[in-house]
């Protein structure tokens, strides 16, 4: 049985898929990455012929999830996606089923491959993008700087802090798309990786010997105001809520209230934990004179708390504030 963990390493690697759960689980876990699907069989040889042109597709678009299901030995998934002949090829993004391909038809699915991946690709490029560049000095790594999740992502946020370098963080574990996308976005396969001014500097071993060399705070020195900070924070996604904790682990009742309603918009949003960087949690409330939490903003503008949330979603009008149609 394979494992996410070992299957979705960006190198022509093909997903075996061999129950419905694990099916789900990579369609969860995808995201906002294009995924998809062959369903074969063992004993029809143009089934295998296409596991060809997957693999050598797979080289070609790394940043798509290629995944292999056994037709007849997940009854529950081929009846589901209405799959009564081999090989058929289905295609998902965000867990919703975008397109198909009935037969052994090399030139379609390449086709197929190639425009929806480089949707995939660009989207996920511009939200690299926007991480890369929502703070000066923007370290990404396994876990947060106070329980750093690896020896290497512990050793380099030491080397910062005794050098003084502010920075700012994203944990991989917690988004798979921009785990496995950096990797091939910065062509840097491994992790912690520091990047400035929306460029790559390295991992640790670069940032060891700039910190010995004496070259480190050189390269880091992008000292900000707090200012232009909390505006690059705000602005480093349509839609984005300062809150006590995560999406996955509210610290407090208010955040957890505002993450239901937002989560059953549907809608994307970003978050940040402010009990994580007291500098921001302080600041942002003179910034925006809104003195309490979470803090929604969308298009970089206050839209407001909990409460204020919650009149927008009694009123319908939610979904469109969330997507910049009557944000002020």
């Amino acid at each position: 049985m394979c494992h996410w963990c070992s299957l979705v390493i960006m190198a022509a690697e093909i997903m075996v898929v061999e129950t419905a759960s694990q099916f789900q689980e990579v369609l969860e876990k995808a995201k906002r990455s294009l995924v998809m699907v062959h369903f074969w069989a063992p004993w029809a040889p143009q089934c295998v012929q296409m596991n060809e042109v997957m693999t050598e597709l797979s080289k070609e678009y790394p940043h798509v999830i290629f995944v292999k299901l056994e037709a007849e030995s997940v009854p529950e998934v081929s009846e589901k996606y209405e799959i009564s002949s081999v090989p058929t090829f289905l295609f998902f993004k965000n867990c919703q089923k975008i397109d198909r391909v009935d037969g052994a038809h090399a030139p379609d699915l390449t086709k197929k491959v190639q425009q929806h991946g480089e949707t995939a690709k660009q989207d996920l490029n511009d939200q690299l993008k926007k991480l890369l560049n929502s703070a000066p000095c923007m370290l990404f790594m396994k876990g947060t700087p106070q329980e750093p999740r690896c020896g290497f992502s512990r050793k380099i946020v030491e080397i910062l802090n005794e050098h003084n370098i502010r920075f700012c963080t994203f944990d991989i574990l917690s988004d798979e798309d921009v785990r496995q996308g950096l990797k091939v976005y910065s062509n840097w396969p491994t992790y912690p990786q520091l990047y400035v001014n929306g460029e790559l500097v390295g991992g640790l071993d670069i940032v060891k010997e700039l910190a010995e060399t004496g070259e480190l705070e050189k390269t880091c020195h992008t000292e900000m105001g707090l200012e232009h900070r909390l505006k690059a924070l705000i602005n480093k996604s349509k839609v984005v809520l300062f809150m006590k904790g995560t999406k996955a682990l509210a610290k407090c009742g208010f955040s957890r209230t505002i993450v239901g309603i937002l989560n059953e918009t549907g809608v994307e949003y970003e978050t940040f934990n402010i009990l994580e960087d007291e500098e921001v949690r302080q600041g942002l409330k003179t910034f925006s004179n809104w003195p309490t939490y979470p803090q929604l903003y969308v298009n970089g503008e206050l839209i407001g708390g909990l409460d204020i949330v919650k009149e927008l979603e009694k009123s319908g009008e939610l979904l469109s504030v969330l997507k910049g149609e009557n944000a002020s």
